[in-house]
């Protein structure tokens, strides 16, 4: 069982977080589970980081681990690049606010445009929440439409129209604090039956402003969607006027320079960024076709006749976001940082699968390119770890591949053993994770593994 009573993996765990245990006790009075982002929550309680550097933490005990949280992928450079760390200190001298435009906001801006193939025009928010809610209002006013398609266990944010039919919400009706007229306009289809979907967009077509989704799946690639189904809800939607919204909020810079659109040739109308596009600060970006756009232009709506979708927000653009991402930008766009993060990330995939293997664990590390997760097989199918091919399994096996009863102490025993996983569980790998980094990553599966084995939890 995979109680945590009893265990000598939290025993240990425990043992070298005490002043972390410490630190959790005061956020307990502080905040709702003592944590202030659900990610960050876990039994029996979350570590404190003091710094970082690199792919490098230490926690408040002094315990050093390799990070493969990332900033919950928004560190394509790891933790205080020198890049980056020039960058915002020049800007904050130079001021944090000024309350007016500046010339880094246009970099920053020119950056993503160069990027990103299917931006015309673009918006910053503060962060990708802010940004899929403008999308699908602006959507709505485009098309004059109401309802708004979405998958299930696609994760677009917190705001009410997508807070639901989620992992983390499965519910869609009577959703706790989000209205019924909301959830009325809103349908969550299955990922998994394409034809039903298409069929769903042509039968409502008249009263479906957009479709928005995670291009390569539920939680940026843990479910795998494949390109054929995007393609497919392309060219659908844009013969039925239908608005297509890319979330490239965790793909975008890290699939490719240009995101998944780039890499697999299929332009949406709307494409929501964040994370790496603020170098580890916040800030968001809507990007898309100028008409759409358009809808916040106040000499469009002069000229047109239409009332302008207002927008405001005191962090958009911010000078110390904007320095961060121009810094970033420029190396996704003039270096190779894309590319090393991706192999490196099919490297660490290979060893972990090659320790599955010789251990005789039926798990298997699979995704997209620097995006890894960890199948840790529930349903105890027999697979072969170094040939496990995630994209040919039914979503119901994916949706619930990281759900083992080990899980919890499998991400304890990591932690104890030096490397802290992302909560899916799975790993967010940057361009600077080297080879030892990865050996070390390697071993300390070996090791966890084995310290399940002792609690016959494998």
């Amino acid at each position: 069982m995979s109680s945590l009573t009893n265990s000598h993996i939290l025993t240990e765990f425990e043992a070298k977080t005490k002043k972390s245990k410490a630190r959790h006790l005061r956020g307990l009075d502080l905040f709702p589970s003592g944590v202030v982002h659900d990610s960050r929550y876990m039994k029996p309680y979350p570590i404190y980081i003091e710094h970082a550097r690199g792919c490098r933490k230490w926690d408040a005990d002094g315990n050093e681990s390799v990070d493969f949280y990332g900033g919950h992928g928004s560190l394509l450079l790891g933790h205080a690049h020198p890049s980056l760390v020039k960058a915002i200190n020049r800007q904050v001298e130079l001021g944090t606010h000024p309350a007016a435009c500046h010339e880094t906001e246009l970099m920053w801006g020119e950056l993503v445009k160069l990027l990103i193939p299917s931006a015309e025009r673009l918006r910053f928010t503060a962060s990708g929440t802010e940004t899929n809610l403008m999308a699908i209002r602006l959507a709505r006013a485009f098309t004059g439409r109401n309802k708004l398609v979405r998958f299930r266990n696609h994760f677009h944010g917190w705001q009410d129209h997508v807070a639901f039919g989620s992992k983390f919400q499965k519910n869609t009706a009577d959703v706790p604090g989000i209205l019924s007229g909301i959830i009325e306009n809103v349908i969550v289809a299955d990922p998994s039956a394409p034809g039903s979907i298409r069929q769903l967009l042509v039968s409502n077509s008249d009263d479906i402003a957009a479709v928005i989704l995670e291009p390569t799946g539920a939680g940026s690639g843990q479910v795998p969607l494949g390109r054929d189904v995007v393609k497919m809800l392309r060219e659908t939607t844009e013969k039925l006027g239908i608005v297509l919204i890319f979330d490239e909020v965790v793909t975008g810079f890290r699939v490719s320079p240009g995101g998944v659109q780039a890499a697999w040739g299929v332009l949406p109308d709307l494409t929501a960024l964040a994370k790496i596009l603020g170098g580890g600060l916040p800030g968001g970006a809507l990007v898309g076709r100028r008409d759409i756009l358009d809808l916040m232009d106040f000499n469009a709506a002069e000229i047109q006749g239409f009332s302008k979708i207002p927008h405001q927000g005191t962090f958009n653009a911010n000078p110390l976001s904007a320095a961060a991402g121009v810094a970033m930008l420029n190396q996704v766009a003039e270096t190779n940082i894309t590319t090393k993060a991706n192999e490196q990330g099919e490297k660490l995939k290979a060893l972990w699968n090659s320790v599955f293997a010789a251990e005789g664990v039926p798990w298997s590390a699979y995704g997209l390119g620097s995006s890894v997760y960890i199948f840790t097989n529930p349903g105890n199918l027999k697979i072969d770890p170094e040939n496990f091919d995630a994209n040919t399994q039914p979503m119901a096996v994916m949706e619930s591949g990281g759900n083992h009863p080990a899980a919890t102490l499998f991400r304890l025993a990591m932690l104890v053993n030096g490397v802290d996983l992302s909560s899916k569980p799975g790993a967010i790998v940057s361009a600077v994770h080297e080879e030892d980094d990865l050996a070390e990553a390697a071993e300390a599966l070996r090791a966890s593994l084995t310290m399940l084995k002792a609690e016959a939890l494998l």
